[in-house]
């Protein structure tokens, strides 16, 4: 007989490896924090009251946890700038931020949707990958998020719109790149 943290193991493990990982794009920093949402997990399941699904209760803590590994992120960078006094060129550090393996096998207009994920504002792109990506509804995303239906509506709508508008501006580079190089 399987344990409670067991089954939710075995049923969500994949869906909240890949939500994370879309956020973090580093293998090492999502099994960690992958790592920390259990440990919240096994702490406060006794809290769980039932009144959303345990699927949308995961993916909430999945969430807040992945947003204070960014907050932390954020202050040790602040520090090791504010320690050399970099200035304005300590902006420039970035993660090393790799594909998702899964993006191997998907097709150039996914890959480029992927990209481009990244350019939309942090609500959008959480809304995007709940709703789109992991197949919540409207309402799991709205209490996962903690927001009104009406915001999720208003920013997927927002989301979309921006990911349009950049998809048509990298397709057009990329035809003015191809017929460049075709001359």
């Amino acid at each position: 007989m399987k344990t409670t943290f067991e089954q939710l193991y075995d049923e969500y493990h994949k869906d909240l490896y890949q939500y994370i990982f879309y956020m973090v794009k580093n293998k090492e920093q999502t099994e960690d924090i992958l790592q920390d949402v259990y440990i919240r997990v096994l702490k406060s399941y006794q809290k769980f009251k039932g009144n959303s699904s345990e699927r949308t209760w995961l993916f909430s803590i999945a969430r807040h946890v992945t947003f204070d590994y960014f907050r932390s992120l954020k202050r040790k960078r602040q520090r090791i700038k504010e320690f050399f006094n970099w200035g304005a060129e300590g902006e420039m550090i970035k993660a090393n931020e790799p594909l998702p393996e899964e993006v191997t096998i998907l097709d150039e207009q996914m890959k480029l949707l992927y990209r481009l994920l990244d350019q939309c504002n942090w609500d959008q792109k959480h809304v995007i990958i709940l709703r789109y990506l992991q197949d919540f509804n409207i309402k799991e995303t709205a209490d996962i998020l903690g927001w009104s239906i009406s915001k999720v509506k208003t920013t997927q709508h927002r989301a979309l719109k921006v990911l349009k508008a950049l998809m048509e501006d990298a397709r057009e580079k990329e035809d003015v790149d191809h017929e460049n190089k075709s001359f």
